[in-house]
């Protein structure tokens, strides 16, 4: 939704909160959450003209003869909620449906990382994702991604973006920095690609959002922060938000579908009692289902609360904290005269029961649903059919050849609802001259196969923690260069469950004995479909129960899975060169 900017209408606010002209709409006694003074007060009105707030107080004399009305008795009003850090493709919904799903639930604006879409088509998927933001009530910013792809010399995306286009990028609409640098060892060692980036977006005046994802507390940290890195959302540990937002770094805390860092992270606020300031609480990655039967930004704020945060404070780290976090206060974050009038009308504060929305000036949603929906955007041919192998795959491609009875793997250890792996080895038995997967160690074997250019480079391993016992599953979402990746217990399964993806143009599969049990298209860059959120949902739904039947228990199993392609996470990842020791960031042999 279009803003008009402050000094174009500063007279005519003044105006506005003087009475000598008529306000467009008046919010009437409401108890003002005032996050500019940790307060809630009472009997509160707030005036609103062409989009902005004139008055917040008793704005009787502001209502004119085509003044709207809204009375706020028994609400509390709240400022629209931002989310920090998310990306949308996650969802794997366009932005038209996401906005559908979650303005309801108190979102107002979002700061998305497009980096899904940017490794699969560049910045065109980017420009595709902004064109349909500029269609939709819910306000839409981008950080230009700074990782395509996110470990360069370690794996193959299907683009690459450099500073050049990052420059090129940020003078965008509503660009509004840089996107998480993951690439957090060329910062540290001061690698000069790296700081070309980082330097053409302080150059332009926008923030760098970060990435720091290891426990390093002392110099590495230093100096990641003193590169000019504003936000961080990789802390796992309350400590590492303290040291963060100890040097003046932003630390987001995520909640998503998978990632159930609060609980830990929050303590940073409620246990060693350290201003909020710099706290922010961010998503990162939520899938339908979350979204549905949990709620957005409203869900992460009652979880902040339920482990004992002043809801004035939670409240705090996700309006006016996020909007000092990317540098734009001057327009959102608070309900004070000047700014944006997104705001919130909540009945139930410590449940954070959102019932009206209000963006704009205009009412929205409205009791959990949108007034208007958007309709979604028609997308061109060229942003699907991504999914290019050159080949079949057959059972060949999966097999590991070996000497011996046993032998020594290296193995992915995943731990649910975390985004961290263990680097560990598994003794398995040889069979034939190949290495299969062990159910009886619940050891699952992993392939990742380059899927843009058809360069036919693959990688292959192993993994522990899902507890597959039959079949395969695929998918072509796999953080970040999102590349076929695909896990099983079954080699027949898994070259079946590829090819069938290949098929559908991409997507995430389940497969057992050659059929299959569930498939979600994802037609456009093999990450995102158009489809309304409750189709969306159901099917993400019957991926999970067929999960299930291959016998994992996981929570949003799917996430997990397909964060097994990212090496610049801890410890161990694969990619389509090879497996990655991402502590010591060097490939190694799958064997021992």
């Amino acid at each position: 939704m279009a803003i008009i900017p402050l000094e174009k209408i500063t007279a005519e606010l003044s105006d506005v909160a003087m009475g000598r002209r008529p306000a467009e709409l008046v919010i009437k006694n409401g108890r003002l959450v005032n996050v500019n003074t940790h307060e809630i007060l009472s009997g509160i009105d707030v005036a609103v003209y062409k989009g902005r707030i004139a008055l917040v107080g008793d704005a009787s004399g502001c209502i004119g003869e085509g003044t709207e009305v809204i009375d706020a008795s028994g609400y509390y009003l709240a400022p629209g909620f931002m989310d920090g850090h998310i990306h949308v493709e996650s969802s794997m919904m366009t932005v038209s449906q996401y906005s559908n799903t979650v303005v309801p639930h108190g979102t107002t604006a979002i700061f998305m990382d497009p980096h899904e879409i940017a490794n699969v088509l560049g910045l065109r998927g980017v420009r595709l994702m902004m064109d349909e933001a500029r269609q939709v009530q819910l306000r839409v910013y981008a950080t230009v991604p700074s990782c395509v792809p996110a470990a360069p010399g370690f794996e193959d995306a299907g683009a690459v973006i450099g500073a050049d286009e990052i420059a090129q990028a940020l003078q965008w609409e509503n660009m509004a920095g840089l996107g998480e640098l993951m690439n957090f060892p060329g910062v540290v060692f001061s690698d000069p690609e790296t700081h070309r980036e980082i330097a053409v977006t302080l150059a332009a005046g926008k923030p760098v959002t970060g990435h720091f994802s290891i426990p390093d507390t002392g110099s590495m940290l230093n100096a990641y922060v003193a590169s000019g890195v504003r936000s961080c959302h990789e802390s796992v540990r309350a400590e590492d938000a303290v040291a963060k937002m100890r040097l003046g770094l932003y630390a987001k805390i995520r909640e998503g579908s998978a990632w159930h860092d609060l609980k830990e992270v929050i303590r940073a606020i409620t246990e060693y009692q350290l201003s909020s300031r710099f706290a922010v609480l961010v998503s990162d990655d939520t899938h339908p289902d979350t979204l549905v039967k949990l709620g957005h930004l409203d869900h992460i704020v009652r979880r902040a609360i339920e482990e004992g945060v002043n809801p004035i404070t939670a409240i705090e780290m996700v309006t006016l904290n996020t909007a000092e976090c990317f540098m734009m206060s001057k327009d959102f974050g608070s309900i004070s005269p000047s700014k944006v009038a997104d705001i919130l009308l909540i009945s139930d504060l410590s449940r954070v029961t959102v019932d009206k929305v209000i963006i704009g000036g205009s009412l929205v949603a409205e009791d959990g649903r949108m007034i208007r929906t958007e309709a979604p955007l028609t997308y061109p041919d060229w942003s699907k059919h991504t999914v290019n192998l050159g080949k079949t795959l057959t059972l060949e491609d999966f097999l590991l050849a070996a000497d011996g009875e046993t032998a020594t793997v290296r193995v992915m250890e995943i731990e649910e609802a975390k985004v961290g792996t263990r680097h560990i080895t598994a003794d398995l038995p040889v069979v034939e001259g190949n290495v299969p997967a062990d159910t009886a160690q619940d050891v699952a074997k992993v392939a990742l196969f380059e899927r843009h250019n058809a360069t036919g480079t693959r990688g292959l391993g192993f993994t522990r923690g899902f507890g597959l016992k039959a079949g395969a599953v695929a998918s072509t979402v796999a953080h970040d260069s999102h590349n076929l990746l695909i896990v099983g217990v079954n080699e027949a399964d898994m070259a079946f469950a590829g090819n069938e993806l290949v098929k559908a143009g991409g997507g995430m599969i389940a497969v057992r004995d050659g059929k299959i049990l569930a498939l979600l298209e994802l037609p456009v860059a093999g990450l995102l479909t158009d489809r309304p959120v409750k189709e969306v949902q159901a099917q993400v739904e019957k991926l999970d129960e067929a999960w299930k039947q291959l016998g994992c228990n996981l929570v949003s199993p799917f996430m997990t899975m397909a964060l097994l392609g990212l090496p610049v996470l801890p410890e161990l990842r694969i990619s389509n060169r090879g497996l990655v020791d991402t502590l010591n960031f060097k490939f190694v042999d799958v064997l021992v």
